[in-house]
């Protein structure tokens, strides 16, 4: 153990000696290792970065709820012409789904609207998120409010004048001053500040409830109609625990196709959206861009292998002499070979922590301008490490094993 513990200080001293000793050439073949490390590392980084902040979102909501629209989360079987041509839900749909289907918890109808601005006396605030819904849908996102109140039942039915509105939107509104009971406009009318939500931080999708509004779909509804093509409706069922979600959407879409009239035979037409297969979509997307990251880096590894090996040949080279000067003495075959090895691993080593360092700094760089985290694991930090030192070993195995068959004759007349 000893003497591999002194292979390992000898080799170190090496590899930093090559460092020293040749700074230009060293650090270029260098740079192939760091940006192959750095690539790989900033890449799964930032992936494990979006994943978290994905679950985190989403942590709050039942992975069983599900969004009846007339479109799909994800890719469809169905052409696109035909999607286009299925008609929007309706609140007659919510409403007669919320008495028929008996296993809904809760169910909830809301429109999907564009952004709007709105004002407060002499303050705007714009592209504000509008979320107008039933109050139902409280129950299946969960809101937290810090002053105020939500929009209750009855308010909700008969499309009161009432918003709840987002922490930044109250800043940008009424800054320092209590904004509950206070009237803002909005679509021409006055709705009256009931509630003001907790902040709640950037969403993975910019889709943060610090820049929305929460109003009653009614009120929009008595306005526009349900025909309004800048809105698209959508009904949020969550179905109570312990129901197979199969068997449940089964019973939806038999529900649904019988209200709408669609013959045996014809497909479906509306989708039944359920977020678990959302939440496998956006995980399908990241395992994709993972791959890319690694086919791209695994260019520059290349290439820092590459690198590795022509240091490795070239201190065989150099250490020529002495290789032969240590077998004369009586130094085996598998000294030497070890000694170059360690001294590959390590020179790869010292790239792959380069790598990582600039992901690190980087990655703090960007959590504080952005309100967003970069997550840097240690999981990834010891991938990183364990690829750069496996790169030193494939790299170097090749420049160890001449070194370690050198005959001690030659090896030290070549040196003369």
């Amino acid at each position: 153990m000893l003497l591999y513990l002194r292979l390992l200080s000898e080799s170190f001293s090496f590899a930093i000696n090559a460092l020293r000793n040749n700074k230009l050439r060293t650090l270029l073949s260098l740079l192939g290792v760091t940006i192959g490390i750095f690539s790989i590392i900033a890449v799964l980084a930032a992936v494990d970065s979006m994943d978290k902040k994905i679950k985190e979102d989403l942590s709050d909501m039942d992975m069983n709820t599900i969004y009846l629209m007339n479109f799909s989360f994800g890719p469809s079987e169905v052409p696109r012409w035909k999607r286009e041509q299925f008609p929007k839900v309706s609140y007659d749909e919510f409403e007669y789904l919320k008495k028929s289907v008996p296993s809904i918890e809760k169910i909830s109808f809301n429109f999907f609207a564009r952004n709007e601005s709105v004002k407060y006396e002499s303050n705007t605030v714009n592209s504000i998120r509008m979320k107008p819904s039933t109050d139902e849908f409280f129950d299946i996102e969960p809101i937290k409010i810090e002053t105020g109140r939500l929009f209750n039942e009855a308010e909700s039915n008969s499309g009161s004048p009432v918003i709840v509105i987002g922490s930044e939107v109250a800043k940008g509104l009424f800054e320092n001053s209590d904004p509950i009971g206070k009237k803002i406009r909005l679509y021409g009318q006055k709705l009256t500040v009931i509630g003001v939500l907790k902040k709640q931080g950037q969403g993975m999708f910019g889709d943060s409830n610090d820049v929305a509004v929460f109003f009653p779909v009614n009120f929009l509804r008595r306005m526009y109609g349900d025909e309004n093509d800048a809105l698209r409706a959508a009904i949020l069922i969550k179905p109570e625990k312990g129901v197979d979600i199969e068997e449940f959407k089964a019973e939806l879409s038999q529900k649904l196709r019988a209200f709408r009239g669609v013959k045996t035979g014809d497909i479906d037409n509306f989708f039944l959206n359920v977020l678990s297969g959302f939440t496998d979509f956006i995980d399908n997307i990241i395992g994709q861009m993972n791959m890319i990251g690694w086919i791209i880096s695994a260019f520059s590894l290349l290439v820092g292998g590459f690198g590795i090996a022509n240091i490795m040949f070239v201190s065989v080279k150099e250490r020529t002499n002495l290789i032969g000067i240590q077998k004369a003495l009586g130094a085996k075959n598998k000294f030497i070979l070890f000694q170059f090895l360690f001294e590959a691993v390590i020179l790869s080593l010292i790239g792959g922590i380069v790598g990582m360092f600039l992901v690190w700094i980087i990655a703090l760089i960007l959590s504080s301008a952005l309100d967003f985290e970069f997550v840097l694991s240690a999981s990834n930090m010891l991938l990183g490490s364990g690829l750069a030192a496996f790169i030193g070993l494939i790299s170097g195995i090749i420049p160890a094993i001449s070194a370690s068959k050198l005959d001690p004759v030659e090896a030290i007349r070549s040196g003369m």
